[in-house]
């Protein structure tokens, strides 16, 4: 282990929060990523070609958003930012609160999504913002005072800046449905769409990176420099197209991707040094979809530049947006899981006699093996079925990634059991 890593670890123990609440998010985060394929298997054909809309496609692509990829960096978040930090979240029961708004939110959310009713759309946006607001008050006040991990504290900061952009946002389109004051309604979701992915979950994805990524391989951590450098080009990607995005100007989105594209750049060469540099040879199945999250990260940039260009049509860039949400934040996050439950219930579970468990022993390596098959196999033939408008194979696609959702459900509740029932 890393010196900064056994820094951050030492006296862990004592600033965990209740394995039970952690853990729902967690798994929360697994049934709705199984829903997700679930409801993409039924209406396949919806996402050929889709541009936005109320109905099933964009359900399924909520269900992945807030539905695993934010509610796993709450569940993340809450505990990992208190061991790194050194400073507990203490206010127990508004973790609670958030739990109970958010998690059914998400479900009342996308079922308007589902069935194109604003109302009922209305009600779940609004629990799920309420709960979102308890998360950023409790994250804003751990990071007052935290000086270990600057460059990830100064990631977090503008997370939750994007954060209350894209609530706001998110708000004002769902009344949009009903009132109609956005003369550029898809525009508007276009630039939430960039604000949420890249904006909020992106900026987290990498912030953590410069302390998981490390923690895991058993090497150093990559020089803060780069990494501001990063952030940098990375916030002025995001607000360029964003712009773009709500004014209707390709050209800005185009140079927002060459912008993006050096400034991850860069990030997967500090990424690819930590890995050279790492003490722990076997990184397992975990590292094999950070890999390839990693590779397909700059494909959806590329994507999205020949969009903006307009040298491909309405595909490819149905097939840009789902490579950004599928195949480099859904992947990373769940590789990085696979790491971080067993990781967090080691710190709770304890053997006979109070003998630590190894991580090992808390990790379903059958059940991993079949996510991580599925999960590559159903990337791969909806991103087919995309470019080649077969609506059976998005379908089939579909199907076999909501197996690989089962599967990880599987693994999950085994750590859950394991940890919290023993």
């Amino acid at each position: 282990m890393s010196v900064s890593s056994a820094t951050f670890l030492a006296g862990a123990k004592g600033r965990l929060l209740p394995a039970s609440l952690i853990f729902r998010f967690f798994i929360a985060a697994a049934f709705y990523h199984a829903a997700a394929w679930a409801l993409l298997a039924l209406h396949g054909g919806g996402l050929i070609g889709y541009r936005g809309g109320p109905g099933p496609v964009l359900a399924a692509i909520h269900l992945i958003t807030l539905g695993v990829l934010v509610m796993t960096a709450i569940g993340a978040a809450l505990q990992l930012l208190s061991v790194v930090t050194k400073r507990p979240i203490t206010a127990v029961g508004l973790c609670q609160l958030m739990s109970w708004l958010y998690i059914p939110g998400v479900a009342l959310l996308t079922y308007g999504m589902t069935i194109g009713d604003g109302s009922v759309m209305m009600i779940g946006g609004v629990a799920v913002a309420a709960a979102l607001a308890i998360f950023a008050v409790l994250i804003t006040g751990n990071l007052r005072g935290a000086t270990q991990i600057d460059l990830t504290v100064a990631h977090v900061w503008l997370a939750l800046l994007a954060l209350l952009i894209l609530a706001l946002l998110a708000l004002a389109l769902i009344a949009d449905y009903d009132l109609g004051f956005f003369a550029n309604h898809a525009g508007a979701a276009l630039a939430h769409f960039v604000i949420a992915a890249f904006g909020f979950m992106g900026l987290l994805a990498l912030g953590f990176s410069h302390v998981l990524v490390p923690m895991f391989a058993l090497a150093p951590a990559p020089k803060p420099f780069l990494g501001y450098v990063t952030m940098g080009l990375i916030t002025a990607a995001i607000a360029l197209a964003a712009g773009g995005a709500l004014w209707d100007l390709p050209l800005l989105i185009a140079a927002a991707a060459l912008i993006g594209l050096a400034g991850m750049g860069l990030h997967l060469r500090a990424m690819l040094t930590v890995l050279k540099t790492r003490m722990r040879q076997r990184l397992g199945l975990s590292f094999l979809l950070v890999r390839a999250a990693w590779a397909l990260l700059p494909v959806s940039l590329m994507l999205a530049l020949l969009t903006a260009l307009g040298l491909v049509g309405d595909s490819g860039a149905t097939l840009a947006g789902f490579i950004v949400i599928a195949g480099w934040l859904l992947t990373f996050l769940l590789g990085i899981l696979q790491r971080i439950m067993p990781f967090l219930a080691t710190m709770h579970a304890g053997g006979p006699g109070g003998r630590p468990v190894s991580v090992s022993a808390l990790t379903n390596e059958p059940a991993l093996r079949v996510h991580g098959i599925c999960h590559g196999v159903g990337l791969a033939a909806v991103a087919a079925g995309i470019i080649v408008e077969t609506p059976l194979l998005v379908t089939l696609g579909a199907v076999v990634g909501m197996a690989g959702a089962l599967a990880f459900l599987w693994f999950a509740g085994d750590v859950v059991r394991r940890t919290i029932m023993g």
